[in-house]
């Protein structure tokens, strides 16, 4: 393969057989049914010559982008340069099988073929480039066959433009020869080619001025015609005038130099009169002639009476003898006027008829184009209606078919999610199941595993840090998992290790963090992971995450005053937290808050919980959460944790540090100016029901226990309340959005993929993930087992489905 000039050529066939002494032909195929006529052609036109060596030329576009299974298309600029190549040779392989009928066609004629494969954009410009480089002669191309009144230029046009001059082209259509490019040597050769030209000329111009002589005599015989028909019936009138006048010289000239000009106007007219011919003005003009003839006639036939009175008049004998004539004439003349007078009354009246007719007939004719028009604009209408029917019924066809694919793709999501989520659910209860028997309701696990799921406790695995252990995150028996190692030594174990054992193991509640697993050899407890951490790393947007909405946050109140009145009124002993605040109040990935470091819990004994009081000598807990009165007299009852639990409810309306927090929120209460001191980042916050919290919050904060309220029956409703408004303002809410798809998380890094590729092991890890993750281990991180090999396989389906999530969640679709 080699690229030149933007176009990239693979050459496939019997390139290095060619012979020296045989001609090459190019034949430019697109691999369409009538590519089939074009090589069919060439091979019978030139196979009988002699050795000849066929190249059949191919373009194809250039590759931009790489498909994928969801129907749209990545560019070649953001994929990998294997998956380009890889689907650049799929594409090379798949043109050749569309091409190999049109080799094998050349095969059976046994004539040597090479397909060259052509990728660029411009199909006249590669086969140009083609030819020159190979210094082809003959090139046979497709010609369209098309009307010559068809608008633009064909692609055999711009091929035939494109080619040097050096080479003849052959343009074919149908599998018959259309026409013939030469070449300059060619033309040079064949001077008498230019006569031939120039006696088709000739005869093309004598063939068109016989033509045009042809139609002028046509027209000519069409005009004698006109000129050589039966006269109108006015000039048959004027020639009976002529006839009655013949006795009479001056009448006679009179007359036909009349009737000369009428028939000269008739038959030729005026130029305007050719244009627009009227016959109401011949009629016209026909009368005006007939009443001035007829007058002449009346004074000439007076004159002669009188000239034949005066002449009688005289006593002479000649006039005797022709006074019979003279009385004779007379009385012919008498009848000649009558004759007239009726002729004249007859054109009147056909005039006038005439003119009636056609008055109507245009009349006829204007109603005629009106009615034509009003069609037109009818058909007009009804086609402008039709197109817009079939333009809105291609928008809903296109709008229910995405609507349906949408529909069907959102449903196999669910289905696939749900699948997923069952089988999380089924392994997580058999976990449980696993990890409850009947002496303990946690499984033991060992050191070489805590030490080997930590990857020997390595930083990047690390999540938190307090003052009686380290939490790392890691991954034990297929379940992602929260490991605290407890500062000791040896193997001897804390007092906090066997509390927070103690109370654990015995209760269970939905916000109450759950104990999975301990390794009592080295002090370590194993936790359920929380995804979205503690609640003062979101409160005080710890890594720039987003804020926590005021609805969430009434219902985190609420679930961390249920969990509280769990512990406050387990049986057969209540426990008293003793360290509640954020940092150990943890959310999971829906922000369903769980308390957890329940290792300074302590358990109250029956006769102690009956005074709520109990004396503990040492107290302890975090500055600022602690009960003053627990800390000045160590007296500790229920009571303590509603001090700290107002010290959480504060946080939660200001997202502020703990010091001095109840002053600064009564100051603005007092000053009504709450709303200075709320987070604002947590959106509008309800001003009547933040009031009421607030208030709800000092009062848990008061210096006296006496003056706390209780927390079952005073703090529990009021927050129950508080929690259904957020309720509905959370459905209500525009911004919140569904979670991700659990198989759109890394199971390594809980996160949506950015790059999902599949190990050896059968699972899709994020390829940044697991390449940290092989670095180090030979292992798979879900199954524990030894890895057959390190590769990594790109996952392009899971990942085109988690752009297109990413797309709709950013608002872009």
């Amino acid at each position: 393969m080699e690229e030149k000039g933007g176009v990239v050529t693979k050459v496939e066939g019997l390139s290095a057989l060619n012979p020296l002494n045989s001609s090459t032909i190019a034949v430019a195929i697109n691999g369409k049914r009538k590519s089939k006529y074009v090589v069919s052609w060439a091979l019978n036109k030139f196979v009988p010559e002699g050795k000849v060596c066929f190249k059949l030329l191919h373009v194809r576009p250039c590759i931009t982008g790489v498909p994928t299974p969801m129907g749209n298309s990545i560019p070649i600029s953001q994929v990998r340069d294997d998956v380009v190549a890889a689907f650049r040779k799929d594409v090379e392989w798949q043109t050749s099988e569309k091409l190999h009928p049109y080799k094998m066609l050349c095969t059976k004629r046994k004539v040597l073929v090479e397909v060259l494969q052509l990728e660029s954009d411009d199909i006249a410009k590669a086969i140009a480039e083609e030819v020159s480089k190979l210094n082809i002669t003959k090139l046979v191309i497709g010609a369209s066959s098309r009307s010559i009144f068809s608008r633009g230029q064909s692609l055999s046009s711009r091929i035939s433009d494109s080619i040097p001059s050096f080479c003849t082209i052959y343009a074919v259509s149908r599998g018959k020869l259309l026409s013939i490019r030469p070449s300059n040597s060619e033309i040079n050769a064949s001077s008498w080619t230019e006569d031939s030209n120039t006696n088709f000329s000739i005869s093309s111009s004598t063939g068109l001025s016989s033509s045009l002589l042809t139609e002028k005599s046509d027209l000519d015989s069409s005009s004698s015609y006109s000129q050589f028909r039966s006269p109108s019936l006015p000039m048959q009138r004027f020639q009976a005038l002529s006839n009655i006048n013949q006795n009479f010289p001056n009448r006679r000239a009179i007359s036909n130099e009349t009737v000369h000009h009428k028939n000269y106007s008739l038959d030729f007219g005026d130029s305007e009169d050719d244009v627009s011919y009227c016959p109401q003005r011949s009629f016209l003009s026909e009368r005006n002639n007939l009443t001035s003839s007829f007058r002449s006639l009346v004074t000439e036939f007076y004159s002669t009476a009188d000239d034949q009175a005066s002449t009688s008049g005289a006593p002479t004998d000649l006039s005797l003898r022709n006074e019979a004539d003279i009385n004779f004439e007379l009385e012919k003349l008498r009848t000649e006027l009558r004759h007239t007078q009726g002729m004249y009354a007859v054109a009147q009246t056909e005039v006038l008829d005439a003119s009636r007719k056609m008055n109507e007939l245009q009349n006829r004719r204007l109603e005629e184009e009106i009615k034509l028009r009003e069609i037109s604009l009818k058909e007009e209408e009804a086609k402008d209606l039709v197109r817009k029917e079939n333009e809105e019924y291609e928008a809903a066809k296109r709008e229910a078919d995405y609507v349906k694919d949408c529909a069907e793709r959102e449903a196999a999501q669910r289905k696939e999610a749900e699948l997923l989520a069952l089988r999380e659910a089924k392994e997580k209860d058999k976990l449980e199941n696993a990890l409850t028997d009947q002496a303990h309701q946690y499984q033991e696990f060992t050191w070489e595993e805590i030490v080997s799921s930590t990857s020997s406790f390595a930083e990047n695995l690390k999540i938190g840090m307090g003052g009686y252990g380290t939490v790392y995150k890691c991954s034990l028996r297929h379940t992602t998992v929260a490991v605290k190692v407890l500062h000791s030594k040896g193997s001897d174990l804390t007092k906090q290790f066997q509390q927070e054992l103690k109370i654990l193991s015995k209760i269970r509640h939905q916000h109450l963090l759950i104990l999975l697993g301990v390794c009592p050899d080295r002090g370590c407890l194993v936790y359920e992971f929380m995804e979205n951490g503690s609640l003062e790393e979101r409160l005080f947007r710890k890594h720039d995450t987003p804020p926590i909405p005021w609805f969430d946050r009434y219902r985190i109140a609420w679930e961390v005053a249920s969990a509280l009145a769990f512990l406050h009124n387990s049986k057969p002993d209540p426990i008293i937290h003793r360290d509640l605040k954020p940092a150990n109040i943890l959310l999971d990935r829906n922000f369903v808050s769980k308390i957890g470091d329940v290792g300074l819990s302590t358990m109250i004994n029956s006769e102690a919980a009956l005074s709520t009081i109990y004396r503990d000598t040492g107290p302890v807990g975090t500055l600022c959460y602690i009960d003053p009165e627990y800390q000045r007299t160590g007296m500790i009852s229920p009571k303590s944790d509603v001090y700290a639990f107002g010290m959480v409810l504060l946080q939660l309306l200001t997202a502020k540090a703990a010091m001095g927090l109840p002053h600064i929120v009564e100051t603005a209460i007092d000053k009504d100016s709450l709303t200075k001191v709320l987070d604002s980042k947590a959106g509008e916050w309800p001003l009547e029901e933040t009031k009421k919290l607030a208030a709800l919050a000092l009062k848990c904060t008061e210096i006296s226990r006496r003056d706390r309220p209780d927390l079952k029956d005073e703090i529990l409703p009021a927050l129950k309340r508080l929690k259904v408004v957020a309720d509905k303002a959370r459905d209500s809410a525009s911004t919140t959005r569904p979670p991700p798809p659990t198989y759109y998380l890394c199971p390594l890094l809980k996160d949506v993929m950015e790059e999902p590729c599949v190990a050896a092991d059968g699972y899709t890890y994020d390829r940044k993930a697991i390449e940290t993750w092989l670095k180090d281990n030979d292992i798979s991180p879900m199954t524990n087992l030894p890895l057959p090999h390190k590769n990594l396989l790109p996952n392009y389906a899971l990942l085109s489905a988690i752009l297109d999530w990413k797309s709709r969640k950013d608002g872009n679709i």
